[in-house]
């Protein structure tokens, strides 16, 4: 076979795989915007943009699913430009230009701010997010948005739901929807069904021109990074694992944790009647020998 011949036949498979990742990126942020009702006819959808390949991607699944979608809503593309040191500036107006969205850039110097709050050597992620999620709400409210669509993804979840466990002592997550703090403004995360990797590779194919984060992306030992590369590696390991537990953050049973405030285990009495619940949820658990009894692995409903 000649070196033609192998190229052409590279391509076409490098091509088949492009399609098949982009057909289910977009089968799982469909599925993800119906099971949360995240968009509804006539929204305008504000969807933030960083720059970095989740935001970049966000925005491509949804301009191409608002083609064929059976309601109609807007969308608007927003930046917020923190004035960071060699932030290539004139990027995103460039790419987004080239889009059929409106978009917005908002100039906001909160990288000084941060630098002269936050010791040197300390985390600086924490203030950079409640500085940049004030300003977007604003921008929401001058724009008339109704909803504000955020690119965290499926591990960002589990990451989050393991750093409030480990460093919080609670069992919370990053919910796919919520109402800001506020109360104003409805917060989505279409991508919530997609892994990263995936994202990974999709930002490859549509060559989209990354901006690396320099204030806060790049600090050694960040406690975040440490989970996420920890995920990662039982993924590798045992194929699956984020995506049970992910699909398990869904699938919640009150009656066998200890929240008091959620069951109401003080008062709890013996009455008689059959359970299903009961019992029977220490069926699965681990033999002595450390194997599941059972092993079902449920997959979330955009796999």
């Amino acid at each position: 076979m000649s070196d033609i011949a192998i190229d052409t036949a590279h391509d076409r498979k490098a091509a088949f795989e492009a399609n098949k990742l982009s057909k289910r990126l977009h089968r799982q942020v469909g599925q993800a915007i119906a099971d949360f009702n995240m968009i509804e006819a006539g929204d305008k959808v504000m969807v933030c943009v960083s720059g970095g390949k989740d935001s970049y991607a966000l925005l491509d699944i949804l301009i191409n699913l608002r083609k064929r979608a059976p309601i109609p809503f807007e969308l608007v593309a927003v930046n917020l430009d923190q004035k960071q040191p060699g932030f290539p500036e004139h990027v995103l107006p460039q790419y987004l230009s080239t889009l059929d969205v409106p978009f917005r850039i908002e100039e906001q110097d909160t990288y000084s701010i941060v630098k002269r709050l936050i010791p040197e050597g300390q985390t600086m992620c924490s203030l950079c997010s409640r500085l940049r999620r004030g300003i977007l709400y604003r921008v929401a409210s001058e724009l008339g948005a109704t909803k504000v669509a955020l690119g965290h993804h499926r591990d960002d979840m589990v990451v989050t739901l393991l750093m409030n466990m480990f460093f919080g002592s609670r069992m919370k997550g990053m919910p796919p929807k919520l109402v800001s703090d506020d109360g104003k403004h409805v917060v989505i995360r279409p991508l919530a069904y997609v892994a990263e990797t995936d994202l990974e590779r999709y930002a490859v194919d549509r060559q989209f021109p990354i901006i690396p984060c320099t204030l806060c992306g790049n600090q050694e030992g960040l406690q975040r990074a440490t989970i996420k590369a920890m995920i990662r590696d039982w993924d590798r390991q045992y194929p699956g694992r984020i995506d049970n537990m992910f699909t398990a953050m869904g699938n919640i049973v009150p009656s066998h944790m200890m929240d008091r405030k959620l069951y109401p285990f003080t008062t709890l009495q013996a009455t008689g009647i059959a359970d299903p619940q009961g019992d029977k949820a220490f069926d699965d658990d681990e033999d002595p020998c450390g194997t599941p009894a059972t092993s079902v692995v449920k997959l979330h409903p955009g796999a």
